[in-house]
């Protein structure tokens, strides 16, 4: 017997459409923020940023392919890593699909991450995607989008992360509240990048947009943390299962590490015949 309310479909049917109307004033407020954000004023980008990426070297204004505006999500793939984050993987399973319908509407899509440019092939084979992935080792994109840091500024305090500082970490790489000392689900996710908690978290997730006007690159709007949430495809799907997001930890993994799921289809009936 389920301990969930239960209802009838007529009292079901009030029930959700006084929620529709919550629901309405959300995208009404949404469509609000996204305006807003196209309101935002744009700033020149004049420092001359360089990419490796699968067709060669690259400037910042390479990344739009021919189109007028660049999205770009920064992706948690330090040097030091030996594969990719897994939360970010999660987001970009999305993004094959996404980028052929931003490429026809004027929009380049381009995932970059400060591992050497091998590193990130070799992983974007293992993945089956086929978005652009650009490596900015060796340069600032990274860190002056806020995405990366130095070992320096962890333990300085001196980290501008989601527009806010930091305090100075512990010798772990970041506060005891966070790993319940050396523990918890930023170690876990850290090993699962086969680094400690210092290293991983020199990376930092998040989306930037640029534009391009006659031959100008403009920075117009970055996001991270929580901001991409819209961006993870399987958590709006989650939010609206009866159970919602349902965690008690990192429970998702890269996909092609998933146990294989047992094939239940037709159990009831092949059960039925055993004993029949």
């Amino acid at each position: 017997m389920t301990k969930h309310i239960t209802a009838t479909r007529k009292e079901w049917l009030a029930g959700r459409i006084e929620l529709l109307k919550e629901e309405k004033e959300l995208t009404r407020r949404s469509d609000e923020l996204a305006r807003r954000r196209q309101e935002l004023p744009w700033v020149r980008v004049d420092k001359e940023y360089r990419f490796e990426t699968d067709k060669g070297s690259a400037s910042l204004a390479d990344l739009f392919r021919g189109r007028s505006q660049l999205l770009v999500y920064h992706f948690m793939f330090g040097p030091d890593y030996k594969a990719g984050c897994p939360s970010c993987s999660s987001i970009a399973d999305g993004f094959n699909g996404i980028a052929v319908h931003l490429e026809n509407h004027d929009v380049a899509l381009s995932v970059v991450s400060r591992a050497p440019l091998p590193k990130l092939q070799e992983y974007k084979r293992r993945m089956g995607w086929s978005f652009p992935w650009a490596s900015s080792l060796g340069g600032d994109f990274n860190f002056d989008f806020n995405t990366s840091l130095t070992e320096q500024q962890q333990h300085e305090g001196t980290v501008e992360y989601n527009y806010r500082r930091e305090a100075a970490w512990t010798l772990r790489g970041i506060g005891d509240s966070l790993t319940k000392g050396g523990e918890g689900p930023v170690a876990e996710i850290a090993a699962m990048t086969g680094t400690d908690v210092a290293t991983y978290t020199r990376e930092r997730p998040g989306m930037s947009a640029f534009v391009l006007e006659d031959g100008v690159v403009y920075h117009t709007y970055s996001t991270y943390a929580r901001g991409l949430d819209a961006l993870w495809g399987m958590y709006q799907w989650l939010d609206r299962a009866p159970k919602g997001r349902n965690e008690t930890g990192v429970w998702w993994r890269r996909r092609d590490e998933y146990e294989p799921l047992p094939q239940n289809a037709g159990s009831c009936c092949h059960a039925a015949e055993a004993h029949a």
